[in-house]
């Protein structure tokens, strides 16, 4: 029996934070990781740590809300190494405010990163994956999607938008053997997080102690814990679950 050749997965937004723990826990599965994201200088230390620890990963700088962008990223996977297996859509932006609040600017960044930044990332990967008759997408969504909170209308509306495409894709491509699925992550320590803390004076251990009363669990997520449902939605063994949107929010949406 032949060994079957190493999968391929493009990781956006993967220079930090989910998407930096979904490249190293995709790399540590043997899976050929293209690292896409705005900041060369973050794409490049992800690169490092895949590479440091044994992993094959390559590096692609650009702004998913640019179709041309998005289209090199995919082009780079295949030309270097000639497939697509694994589309993680988890490039974002968060910008708080509510409705009345938003400026016009506003809605293009958010709508441009976050909406259509993952439909372009979609679009750029499933010619490939059609003709393969396979593949797996996960859209890096948000609890926000499902349960609204105050001063976050237009972030809510882009992660709720997100879902729409999810579902339209698995439904448009199942015949292709092609799974779509979304993960719902809440409260997550991330490097954004850490850092707009930072620069309010909150420390590391402080914001960990702030969330202490988050959901069921009494904590909030670690990225690595949210990155190996999303491994887990990519891989072989969630192989019957598609067009399904997956919270993983700590117990919060049902308290």
């Amino acid at each position: 029996m032949r060994n079957q050749p190493a999968k391929v997965a493009i990781i956006t937004g993967s220079g930090a934070g989910i998407g930096k723990a979904c490249a190293v826990r995709f790399a540590h599965a043997g899976i050929n990781v293209v690292v896409a994201d705005l900041s060369e200088t973050a794409m490049k230390s992800t690169c490092k740590i895949i590479e440091d620890n044994g992993g094959n990963a390559i590096g692609c700088q650009g702004d998913v809300s640019s179709e041309e962008d998005c289209r090199n990223v995919s082009e780079t996977a295949l030309r270097t190494w000639g497939r697509i297996d694994i589309l993680v859509a988890n490039a974002g932006v968060q910008i708080g405010g509510g409705l009345l609040e938003a400026t016009e600017a506003d809605w293009e960044k958010i709508l441009g990163v976050n909406l259509k930044g993952v439909a372009y990332s979609c679009k750029t990967v499933l010619p490939s994956m059609i003709e393969n008759q396979s593949g797996t997408i996960v859209i890096n969504s948000s609890v926000n999607a499902l349960f609204g909170s105050a001063g976050m209308a237009i972030y809510d509306m882009s992660k709720a938008g997100t879902l729409g495409l999810m579902r339209s894709l698995a439904v448009e491509h199942g015949k292709h053997g092609i799974r779509v699925n979304a993960v719902c992550p809440g409260n997550t320590m991330t490097d954004f997080h850490i850092n707009k803390m930072a620069e309010k004076g909150i420390a590391v251990e402080q914001l960990r102690e702030m969330t202490r009363t988050y959901g069921l669990l009494g904590r909030a997520a670690e990225p690595e814990e949210i990155a190996n449902i999303m491994y887990f939605l990519a891989d072989d063994e969630s192989s019957f679950i598609t067009g399904q949107a997956i919270i993983a929010d700590g117990g919060f949406s049902v308290t």
